[in-house]
């Protein structure tokens, strides 16, 4: 339960003086200055998380990230960059939220002053018309006591004159005296009629004041109630946000459970294998030993001229021939002729 309260704490003995009302009014405005700090945070925080949003996007789409990569940690890359392009949105939308929260708090300021200026119109009306019918009672007052003071005077002149003046002059002095009476009597009669309008104004003052004393508490529990949820609100969808920027990071990473080295580097192989056969060694060959053994010349192969073999050695010799003609002879059932 609180003790203090505005009612009880911001009043002042001069009655004309509205120092504790504008105590009270000051830190009203400045509570509704606070408000609005907070509001253009806000909307400074959604240009800051639209901009990064939108160069998450820019990022992931626009941004070469491992696009050579084959097999199973390609699948992880493309996890992992569209991911980043849902980041990206998430905090476009945390902006938009954004706006929507100071739009609120906006709505909520203005809803607040234009109740609170309703008060304040009412509050200056009595106010000056206290100080008004203030300034009046004073101005009776100092004539009901100048009227007093021309009284006491001229009672003062009909004593000191009653034996020394004509009857005549004592005559004058006491018709003096009742028309300062007079003017007395008017004169009281007039200020204790301010004073009696003065109470009455003072009493209004006082009911007003204290009805807007309670009136501007009010308001300030409920702003400050009303800023301490949008803050709390604002925190926790800053938690959201991360909570669902962490449920995306952990897509990546069961992406990345499902990454194989071994099946990569087999798929690797079988995408771009190039054969099994390594390159012969490089013998050292030394150029005089080349020159000096020559590599035999290799002989061509004899083509047979017919299918028949070479001729025979004849077995017996040419014999002469008697009558001119040839002379035969006849080797292994061959027969030669010779001339």
């Amino acid at each position: 339960m609180r003790e203090g309260r505005f009612r009880d704490h911001f009043w002042s003995t001069d009655l004309t003086s509205t120092v504790g009302y504008d105590s009270i009014i000051q830190h009203l405005n400045d509570g509704r200055k606070n408000c609005k700090e907070f509001e253009d945070f806000l909307k400074e925080r959604a240009i800051i998380e639209e901009k990064y949003g939108k160069e998450l996007i820019n990022l992931s789409k626009k941004k070469p990230c491992g696009q050579t990569e084959l097999n199973t940690l390609k699948r992880s890359l493309d996890v992992f960059k569209q991911q980043i392009d849902n980041v990206g949105q998430g905090h476009i939308q945390l902006a938009q939220t954004l706006r929507e929260e100071a739009k609120k708090m906006e709505d909520f300021r203005e809803k607040q002053k234009l109740h609170r200026r309703k008060i304040e119109l009412i509050m200056e009306a009595i106010h000056k018309n206290r100080n008004l019918q203030y300034k009046k009672t004073m101005e009776a007052k100092r004539l009901y006591e100048q009227r007093c003071r021309d009284k006491d005077e001229a009672e003062q002149a009909v004593h000191r004159s009653a034996q020394l003046v004509t009857q005549k002059q004592q005559e004058k002095l006491f018709l003096k005296l009742a028309q300062t009476k007079s003017a007395l009597e008017d004169s009281d009669r007039s200020y204790q009629q301010s004073v009696t309008t003065l109470e009455k104004i003072r009493e209004e003052w006082e009911k007003e004041h204290i009805k807007a004393c309670e009136f501007f508490e009010a308001q300030e529990c409920e702003r400050i109630n009303y800023f301490r949820n949008a803050l709390w609100l604002h925190v926790n969808q800053l938690s959201q946000d991360c909570v669902q920027n962490d449920e995306k990071y952990e897509e990546i990473r069961r992406s990345l459970e499902m990454c194989s080295i071994e099946k990569d580097i087999d798929f690797f192989i079988n995408l771009r294998k190039t054969g099994s056969l390594v390159p012969a060694p490089v013998v050292y060959e030394n150029y005089y030993n080349t020159q000096r053994n020559p590599a035999p010349v290799r002989s061509p192969i004899a083509v047979p001229i017919s299918r028949r073999g070479p001729l025979p050695t004849p077995t017996s010799a040419p014999v002469s021939c008697v009558s001119g003609e040839p002379d035969y002879a006849t080797v292994d059932g061959y027969s030669l002729i010779h001339h």
